[in-house]
């Protein structure tokens, strides 16, 4: 009886849980409206930082952006220079697949990423390839993108791995 009770207790707690989890329907009437065409357009520069799953800060980087569009198709080319010294590119291509839809691909992206906007903000869901110890490490991103005002944006990132949360982004992005 008390396992039946602790499992029901278990069942309420996750229902509650995802029931107030954000939508990204919830941002639908903000302003301005985010267009990937429109911010990722041009030249931008982003500074952010990569914590662990403890909230320690394990890397801070700065990136320079150039983005540009030829009709639904957007090539966006980001060079990262992480405080360690370190350094990385990633180009996304992107494509609008429809009115607030997106598509991504990077050489370190796995299949698709899947993006949808609302309002000023993007959700962005795919899996990324990172280098661990020297090997390849998929790691699945819940990807948030807060447009402020035409010329700034906030990017926060939950990172998974089997569903465990293993880390966080946070980034700003502006416009030169």
């Amino acid at each position: 009886m008390l396992n039946t009770v602790k499992g029901f207790c278990v069942v309420v707690v996750a229902m509650a849980l995802w029931g107030c989890s954000t939508q990204i329907e919830d941002y639908k009437g903000e302003q301005p409206a985010l267009k990937l065409e429109e911010f990722f357009n041009g030249d931008l520069v982003a500074y952010g930082m990569v914590q662990d799953y403890s909230g320690k800060v394990i890397q801070r980087f700065k990136a320079d952006l150039q983005g540009t569009w030829n009709g639904n198709n957007g090539v966006l080319d980001e060079q990262f220079y992480y405080a360690d010294g370190t350094t990385q590119e990633r180009i996304w291509r992107i494509t609008k697949t429809g009115e607030n839809t997106y598509e991504g691909r990077a050489d370190d992206v796995a299949d698709v990423a899947v993006g949808t906007t609302a309002g000023n903000v993007l959700n962005w869901s795919y899996t990324l390839i990172i280098q661990r110890d020297g090997e390849p490490f998929e790691v699945q991103l819940d990807d948030w993108l807060y447009l402020v005002d035409e010329d700034n944006m906030i990017n926060r990132t939950k990172m998974y791995k089997f569903g465990i949360e293993v880390g966080e982004i946070t980034l700003y992005i502006g416009k030169k």
